[in-house]
């Protein structure tokens, strides 16, 4: 992702506009602090294990039990093993969580799902596929790798210009 600062800008901007909201509504300002506090800990836990809290959030921090929203089940028994590590970090950082509940539910849209890499091959390795499809025995068994190995020269070839 490229650093955009208008959208660094708009997003401060708009955090700003937000929290000038909450104070100057009474009942409201009374919420602020909370937020802040929650968004505190979302930080810190986000520091902690970077990678798994992309895509949790945190329901409620209350009587030292910490209870998270993560999006799948898969992703909740990764985040299982490193609640000791979680813990610790937290514990440096002055928050006292004794216990930590995970709830899976879709807290916010998670494409969870690495991106495909896309295969790179250099012109020698292009040119070695082409000889090998040409210099396969051409019988039932190798027609279809044969075809494979052709449209993959041609792709690379002519995608490449």
């Amino acid at each position: 992702m490229r650093f955009n600062s208008s959208n660094l800008t708009i997003k401060r901007r708009t955090a700003v506009e937000a929290t000038d909201f909450l104070r100057r509504d009474d009942r409201m300002a009374t919420l602020l602090p909370a937020i802040e506090r929650m968004a505190s800990l979302q930080k810190d836990c986000a520091a902690a294990l970077p990678a798994m809290f992309k895509y949790c959030e945190i329901l409620s921090y209350e009587q030292n039990v910490l209870t998270l929203a993560l999006p799948n089940a898969a992703l909740a028994a990764k985040l299982k093993q490193q609640i000791p590590k979680l813990q610790e970090t937290l514990a440096r950082r002055g928050w006292q969580v004794d216990q930590v509940k995970l709830r899976v539910q879709m807290v916010k849209p998670a494409d969870i799902k690495e991106p495909m890499r896309s295969l790179s091959l250099n012109e020698s390795a292009v040119q070695a596929f082409d000889q090998l499809s040409h210099e396969l025995p051409d019988s039932q068994q190798n027609r279809d790798l044969i075809a494979a190995l052709r449209r993959l020269v041609e792709r690379r070839r002519h995608g490449a210009t």
